[in-house]
């Protein structure tokens, strides 16, 4: 395998964990709630809400797993590129069946590891209103457990030195949610199982997202 195709590894998402975290606590105040709810160990994909830039980030920096991120193709440029890949995250092209990547999250997967998604495929409201089929395709295909994570408060207010973050040393609650699997009884990958797999995360992302915003108050 090419170093483009090869499966990212554990050091290079460890390394990118622990600048998350000088980072994001750095400039930031994270609250993190139900981290425990992260299975200690084998494969788990993270389906995230996405409102702001900063999303992907603050969940590598507050996750209790270093964290493998499918991230937009257009994110990997110039000397990001080089950056992204070391610390073991996924580049994605959003416009069609990328094999590469698929093949790549799957084999983050199967060797025990922490997928992390924006399930909506791109930055918007961050309600998961409307969510692709990926999700559920990684889900099924692996087995692994779904858990739900609501990032609240990267959109509230603007800063006052750099308008598109947050205000410096404010608060961003990160809440995890309960593990559950995608399918119910027996695994199936038809386009039917799939459909169905995909309204019934839904239903449980958008829960776990209401209670967290009842939870924090946001």
């Amino acid at each position: 395998m090419t170093p483009a195709t090869a499966t990212p590894t554990l050091r290079g998402a460890a390394v990118g964990r622990g600048i998350g975290i000088g980072l994001m606590y750095g400039l930031w105040k994270p609250r993190v709630l139900g981290a425990w709810r992260v299975p200690a160990s084998g494969p788990v994909i993270l389906a995230v809400n996405h409102s702001h830039n900063i999303d992907g980030p603050m969940l590598m920096g507050t996750a209790p797993r270093p964290v493998h991120f499918l991230i937009k193709k257009e994110a990997f440029v110039g000397p990001l590129d080089p950056f992204l890949r070391g610390i073991g995250q996924l580049k994605v092209d959003r416009t069609s069946a990328d094999r590469t990547a698929i093949t790549r999250a799957l084999g983050v997967l199967q060797n025990g590891g922490v997928l992390g998604i924006f399930p909506e495929g791109t930055r918007g409201e961050g309600n998961f209103a409307s969510l692709r089929a990926g999700l559920a395709y990684f889900a099924v295909r692996s087995g692994a457990p779904i858990v739900p994570v609501a990032v609240l408060g990267s959109t509230e207010r603007r800063g006052r030195l750099i308008s598109a973050l947050p205000p410096l040393r404010s608060r961003v609650d990160v809440v995890f949610g309960d593990a559950f699997e995608a399918q119910e009884g027996a695994s199936r990958r038809t386009r039917k199982a799939l459909d169905e797999a995909t309204v019934r995360i839904q239903e449980r992302l958008t829960s776990h997202l209401d209670r967290a915003r009842r939870f924090t108050g946001r």
